[in-house]
This record gives C-alpha cells, structure tokens and sequence, in this order.
C-alpha cells in the first residue's frame, strides 16, 4: 500500500490517473481497497487532501469514479462514507439480497430498503440519489452461478487445503453440492439465478454484473480464484446458458426502457416533484398495502413493489416478489381503462389470474385497454 496523506504520493497518484484519462481515454476508475484515499494518519477522512483533489481535478471531475469501500488498516470499513461523486460497492447490499433469496427468515424489509436504493448507508447529508453500486457476486467470490449451486466453497485447486477465501458465502446449493442430474435442481438453480438477477435490475442504484453471470458461469465453487489462469476461470462460450443470457438481455431492456428502474433517486414513498402519487407502494400479495406487523413478520418471503410513473406515459410497473417456495396468488390494485400484463418473459409465462410460482420474481406494467387508447389518441 502507499502513504496517500503524504504530498508525494497524492501528485503521483493524480499524475497516474490523469495519464489515462488524457492519453488512453478511460472514462473511470474503480479503487481496490479504496479507504487508503482518504486515510490521514491512521483514520479515514472524507474531505482528505487526495480525495477533495480527485474531486476538484478538471481532468477528473466529469470521470466514474468507484470505491471499494473497506480494506484491512486501521478504520478500514467506510461504506457510505465516500464523497460524492464516489459511487461505492454495496456489500449490504449484495449479502441482503442473498440472505432473502437463501430464504433466511426476517429479510422483507431489508430487501426493500436495498431496492429501494439503500438510503440508510447513503443518505447522509440530505444526498436524495443513491450511490450505491449494487451486485450479487465479484470478480472475488463466488460466482452467481455457484451461489445456487455450493453451499461450501471448492477452494482445492488453490493449494491451500481449501483453508483460503471465505467460510461464509450466504450460498445454498439447492438439495446437492455441486453438479446434479436431478432436473428438479436444475430447474429450482435456473429459479433462483433468475431471481437474483431480477432482484438486481429491478433495484435503484448503479448495476454491476461480472462478465459471464448472465449465462451461468461457474467456478466450480472456488471462491478465491485469482490464481487459477485455466478452465476454472476461463468464460465458457460455447456451454454458456442461452436461455439465461436472453432473460438477462430482456431485463436489461426493460430496465433502459422505465424511467422508475433507470433511475437513481431513492424511493421515499411520497410523491415526487409534480406528482400526487407516491413514488413507490409496497403491498403484500393480496393487494393491501404492508402494515407494521407484516413488515415485523419473520415468516413473509413475498412482496409486491408498485412503482408509479414507471414508463414516460405514466402507467405503473408491479414487481412481484414470491421468494416462498410455494406457489401463490397475487393481486395487484387496478385502474380504470387499464389492465396489468407480463412485460417481460418469465420462467412460467405467469400471470396473476394463476399462481406465481415459488422462487419467482414476475413484472407486470399496465397496459391501456382499446377504448383507453382512442379516447387518449383523439377518438370519441
């Protein structure tokens, strides 16, 4: 590491980043390990030297710029403590996510709080936009794939005695460790990689996804494979999942597509600036908003997020949630001259005049029914 609280380094440091940003046209910066920016004699600083430079550099103001938030020196752990501009790893929530969909008990209304852009780490000083970087799995770790695959990590190949990497990877593998020919947990993996990824781009916040956790990538459980420049690691092309890359890809459209997915001010529940409507309802699945007893619920696995003004005409985008393993039904709160519909593929074609299936997240946009659209488009 380096002594970023001494004049020398701070100049060396921005040197180097101006370097790439001027001669090799980098448009941002992710930190490793990022607290050594802002420690000034042994404590953690937000408005240290080095950081206010990088802030006020005219090279790099106008560049991303990333922090991982923790390392192991002295006052090491700083998530939400970064100045903006830093966006910064959320490893809240990533673990949140995780335990939810592990089926931990208790987790609805930390899952709602990271959905809704994670204000309790990032709303400090009245910020009303979340810099939250959220994220299921890292280049460190175990991929996405394997977290429904392992409940233990497979750190063999390492040569360590698999005494490297974490113990606790808030993974679960499903009913078999590892490879299984049981097309049931098949299925119930290929549910809950879906899930988790849905999760992800239905949260506000900034999107990270590791190259190859879009289609099933696995590292056979090694969760610390730094080392290994082989199969373990190398991106599988041609065994890749076709049809996870495709729900991916939808979700990805369908995120660019809502301005309610897209964008990164936090959800209050209250109406924005020139609304009436709140920004976001949280509803059980039977339509009624939540009360103070089932968000205390230690047993509810499902929930219902109605966001308003998700698309630029004004209709309302439903997620639902069913992170039980049993199938149930859902309703959803109707308005005249509209119907709520599928808008994007999912892993039973559901739709809430049957049962959401166990393990599922499902989104619903409404739609403008016939005479809806002709009275809007001039028609009597």
């Amino acid at each position: 590491t380096v002594a970023c609280d001494h004049p020398v380094v701070q100049e060396m440091v921005l040197d180097t980043l101006r370097h790439f940003v001027r001669d090799a046209g980098v448009d941002g910066f992710r930190f490793d390990l990022a607290p050594i920016l802002g420690r000034v004699e042994g404590t953690f600083d937000a408005e240290a030297p080095l950081l206010r430079a990088m802030r006020d550099d005219a090279l790099l103001a106008d560049r991303v710029l990333i922090a991982e938030p923790w390392d192991i020196g002295p006052d090491g752990y700083q998530l939400g403590n970064f100045p903006a501009p830093f966006l910064e790893w959320n490893d809240k929530y990533r673990d949140d996510v995780r335990r939810f969909w592990r089926g931990e008990a208790g987790m609805v209304g930390a899952l709602a709080t990271r959905l809704a852009g994670s204000s309790d780490v990032f709303a400090a000083n009245g910020q009303g936009a979340s810099r939250s970087v959220n994220f299921i799995a890292a280049h460190d770790g175990m991929t996405l794939a394997d977290i429904v695959r392992y409940e233990r990590k497979h750190n063999e190949a390492n040569g360590e005695q698999n005494r490297d990497g974490h113990n606790e990877n808030l993974s679960w593998n499903n009913g078999v460790e590892g490879d299984a020919d049981n097309p049931a947990v098949a299925a119930a993996r290929q549910n809950d990689q879906r899930a988790l990824l849905a999760a992800l781009f239905a949260s506000r916040g900034t999107i990270m996804l590791t190259a190859g956790d879009e289609f099933g990538r696995t590292q056979q459980g090694n969760n610390n494979a730094y080392a290994q420049d082989n199969e373990i690691t190398w991106l599988d092309w041609a065994g890749r999942d076709q049809a996870l890359e495709r729900y991916t890809a939808a979700l990805s459209r369908l995120r660019r597509s809502m301005p309610a997915l897209s964008d990164t001010s936090f959800l209050t529940g209250q109406p924005p600036a020139g609304s009436e409507i709140p920004d976001v309802a949280w509803l059980a699945e039977t339509g009624a908003p939540l009360d103070e007893q089932s968000w205390q619920d230690p047993q509810r696995h499902r929930l219902v997020m109605v966001l308003s003004g998700a698309s630029d005409d004004g209709r309302r985008l439903a997620v639902l949630i069913n992170g039980d393993r049993r199938a149930c039904m859902f309703t959803l709160p109707e308005r005249d001259g509209f119907f709520w519909a599928p808008d994007i593929e999912a892993p039973d074609a559901a739709d809430i005049s049957r049962p959401i299936s166990g393990r599922t997240m499902i989104f619903m946009i409404e739609r403008a029914q016939a005479g809806t659209r002709e009275k809007r488009n001039g028609g009597e």
